[in-house]
């Protein structure tokens, strides 16, 4: 089992910045692929970020590249969501999520993650 605990959300105005970190219990943290997802209200959850358990494959949604950053330290088992430029429409709750088996091609799908947080709500005012 893995507990993971979101934070760092909050209000912003467009153009600014927040990071969000997620805190993962697993002491073997190292070998899970960790992902972002958001959902904004009366919408589907989609994928905004992932990283490899190696943290050397990165994958982004095309509408957050150049903005935000994912990254992890698993010294500290936490990855990280480094959001800049945020534009209204990044208006969200955001997830983090945890898979161990998780490959590539996968690593974009709600579905195929076995553990989630409960999220953070991060609100960017125009």
């Amino acid at each position: 089992q893995v507990q993971l605990v979101e934070s760092g959300g909050g209000l912003v105005q467009a153009g600014g910045s927040l990071r969000l970190s997620c805190a993962a219990s697993r002491r073997t943290f190292s070998t899970l692929s960790m992902g972002w997802f958001r959902q904004a209200p009366g919408k589907e959850r989609e994928f905004v970020a992932a990283i490899s358990w190696s943290g050397i494959n990165i994958y982004y949604t095309d509408s957050v590249k150049g903005r935000f950053t994912i990254s992890r330290d698993n010294a500290k088992n936490t990855v990280f969501l480094q959001m800049n430029s945020l534009k209204p429409e990044d208006t969200a709750v955001y997830y983090c999520a945890a898979d161990e088996t998780i490959t590539g091609a996968t690593i974009r799908r709600v579905y195929e993650y076995d553990y989630w947080g409960q999220g953070t709500q991060v609100t960017v005012s125009s």
